[in-house]
């Protein structure tokens, strides 16, 4: 197979390793940047000839315009999402983290192209979501994609990945710190140093990039609040407790419209035009509620333009943010619209639309914050402080609930405020409703759509991987045991000899009695006047140790090593009690990681394989070669196939591998073939006898 020609460059150049990471950081992080001021210029472009073309050309339309133009986005929109990039629909995220932890980083580069115009679409007509989400996804890919181009590892592609979406918040938000929060927090799901310097670098050009095109200023413009009283600090509990119960049915509610709309069976490039139809009467509705009143023209935040009268309920709603954050908004329209607005980001969402869902978070923040600061007011006006405060306040509180990211929530809300003056309430609120809605409901935002395809994540590993392998299958079976009557003398040299940091303690009889590691050892050795020939292993060893069986799945063992750190388990039998039957550690546990992945990998293929099995003229065939058949030792380039066959995969001992054309076939592969009914026998005998494989 012929090299990619700037991995053949890379390879002659071989530039140091950090230098080069770091200038791949900022071509992400302006690239990123570039696309987030054309994806907000576009939403805006789209939302002016939208609503102006269609109040020009069918004035009598009246508010019903509110109904149509969303309709006509999504009609245009649906099939760009369901024909050309399936991973565009939705808020995006979950495809990125999906693609993280089982695809080693890597994304289609069209889900870009499609994510930028269908989410543009979307919003510009009034789809209840925020841009933050697309610009993520489009820097997650852009990033993706340099490292695939350049034959990257998995890990230098995760690291790259990380860079585009830490950029994408950058950008959107003008908000460096918080993108790399939010890099670090949702999708990286641990801090890695290695790592964190890049993704720093990537969020700072994204936003150099956003700030020369869009202006450097906080996407809201926030009166100067400051918390008058401690006593306050009980109504921001309060408030923090409200947002976890409001992130849940914001959640749930959103879930529950997924759930509808993949069940029905209906055209997928049609759904997302029924969600708009819903979306549009919700706004018409909306625009007659007795007592509501519009904000005039004016503009967006970074740029982006409002239509007059345009409901509250469409787009990211930063203008009317702004004004709960002032406090000119009424009880009633804060009250409705923490409501309504869950329900118009479920209708254009859950239809599978494309956008984001932290803006519409935000907004509910704001709008539940506003609403409760005003109660606040009324029943303590000395105490309570200004209602923009708690809208401030509130749009972290939310967003922590849905995305169990509070570090990313305080964050975020103070470089789009500009204000520090409130970072106590923000952090009690955001700490306060993510632990509440951790503990309503197990999921995110973000991790609910993977968990309904059996995706679980837990510091980011799929749980259920570790859940389809035993701890028998890869642990050690014949581990180096101590008994419990040996001197630490020889446990010392025992240490000295084996390098290793620990091993299980036997007693008379042969059964696990205890395990004693190098920290045990180093404590006594700490000891002053210590004798290594008079003490006994049972003088140090930990009785009755932490154990698992061996039929147990992975993550039962990780599970009993995390409350204590734990770096290696005795795995006992179950029948004989204190049989030692071996020895689990980190590294075979990661080893167990690699083998479940391979395992759910096939598993996708075969159910794959099911499914294309009902097309009318297409097959699967399966053999495996022997020693003497005509394939082995040949390439698959070798074979010349016809454009109508496919060899999807190579089993070779166990191993699934898929072929390349530069792939060698051995004695014991065991084939798979995909193509045409009519053209599986002769391919066969190709493989066996060399016979001719073409029509």
């Amino acid at each position: 197979m012929k090299r990619n020609p700037f991995g053949v460059l890379l390879d002659k150049v071989s530039p140091p390793e950090g230098l080069f990471l770091l200038i791949l950081s900022v071509v992400i992080g302006g690239g990123t940047g570039l696309a987030a001021v054309f994806f907000i210029r576009l939403i805006a472009i789209i939302q002016n000839r939208s609503y102006s073309t269609v109040q020009v050309l069918f004035p009598h339309l009246g508010t019903w315009s509110y109904v149509f133009v969303p309709i006509a986005g999504a009609l245009i929109a649906g099939p760009l999402i369901a024909w050309f990039a399936r991973e565009a629909k939705g808020h995006g995220v979950p495809e990125v983290m999906q693609a993280l932890i089982l695809r080693g980083g890597r994304i289609r580069p069209r889900v870009a192209i499609a994510k930028i115009l269908a989410s543009a679409l979307c919003i510009g007509t009034g789809g209840s979501a925020g841009r933050e989400g697309p610009i993520v996804q489009v820097g997650a890919t852009l990033g993706s994609g340099l490292g695939q181009i350049l034959h990257l590892s998995d890990d230098r592609i995760k690291n790259l990945v990380a860079c585009g979406a830490a950029a994408g918040i950058a950008a959107t938000f003008n908000a460096p710190i918080a993108g790399v929060a939010f890099a670090i927090e949702v999708l990286m799901c641990e801090l890695q140093v290695r790592s964190f310097g890049n993704v720093v670098i990537a969020a700072v050009s994204a936003s150099v990039v956003s700030q020369l095109f869009l202006g450097d200023r906080p996407a809201f413009t926030v009166p100067s609040y400051t918390m008058d009283s401690p006593v306050t600090i009980l109504f921001y509990l309060l408030l923090g407790l409200a947002a976890g119960l409001v992130g849940v049915f914001f959640i749930r509610m959103l879930g529950w419209f997924e759930d509808v709309f993949d069940n029905w069976e209906f055209s997928t490039a049609l759904k997302p035009a029924v969600g708009a139809l819903l979306l549009g009467l919700l706004g018409f509705f909306y625009l007659h509620l007795t007592g509501i009143s519009f904000s005039g023209p004016t503009e967006f935040q970074l740029g982006m333009p409002l239509i007059e009268n345009i409901p509250h309920v469409y787009g990211s709603g930063f203008t009317f943010i702004e004004e709960a954050l002032h406090g000119n908004a009424s009880f009633l329209i804060l009250a409705l619209l923490v409501i309504l607005k869950p329900l118009a980001t479920s209708f254009t969402l859950g239809s599978g639309n494309s956008g984001g869902v932290f803006a519409p978070a935000l907004f509910i923040g704001a709008m539940l914050g506003g609403a409760m600061g005003k109660l606040f007011s009324a029943w303590q006006p000395a105490l309570a402080g200004p209602t923009g405060a708690y809208a401030l306040v509130g749009m972290a509180a939310v967003f922590a609930a849905c995305a169990r990211a509070p570090l990313t929530a305080m964050l975020i809300v103070f470089e789009m405020s500009n204000d520090y003056a409130l970072i106590l309430p923000l952090m009690l609120t955001a700490v306060t409703a993510s632990s509440l809605a951790q503990y309503l409901y197990p999921e995110s935002i973000y991790t609910m759509k993977l968990a309904k395809r059996n995706i679980r994540f837990e510091q980011g590993r799929d749980m259920d991987i570790m859940q389809g392998v035993q701890v028998r299958e890869v642990m050690n079976r014949d581990p180096v045991t101590v008994r419990r009557d040996q001197s630490l003398a020889e446990l010392y040299q025992q240490f000295q000899e084996t390098n290793f940091l620990g091993f299980p303690v036997l007693d008379e009889k042969g059964t696990l009695w205890g395990i004693v590691t190098l920290q045990d050892m180093e404590r006594a050795l700490s000891q002053a006047a210590v004798n290594l020939r008079s003490l006994k292993v049972e003088d140090i060893a930990t009785v009755d140790p932490a154990t698992v069986y061996g039929d147990e799945p992975i993550w039962s063992a990780i599970q009993k090593m995390a409350p204590r750190d734990l770096a290696r388990l005795p795995v006992i039998s179950r029948t004989s009690p204190g049989q030692l039957l071996g020895l689990i550690s980190r590294s075979d546990i990661l080893r167990a990681y690699d083998v479940g992945i391979v395992r759910k990998q096939r598993g996708q293929l075969l159910e794959d394989q099911i499914s294309l099995r009902r097309e009318q003229h297409n097959d699967f065939r399966e053999f495996r070669l022997n020693a003497d058949h005509y394939a082995v030792s040949k390439k698959l380039q070798e074979l010349e196939l016809p454009d109508s066959v496919n060899v999807v995969s190579v089993d070779r001992a166990g191993v699934l591998h898929i072929p390349r054309g530069s792939t060698t076939f051995a004695a014991g592969d065991i084939i798979t073939l995909f193509g045409r009914k009519d053209m599986l026998d002769s391919v066969e005998e190709l493989f066996f006898s060399g016979g001719n494989g073409e029509n």
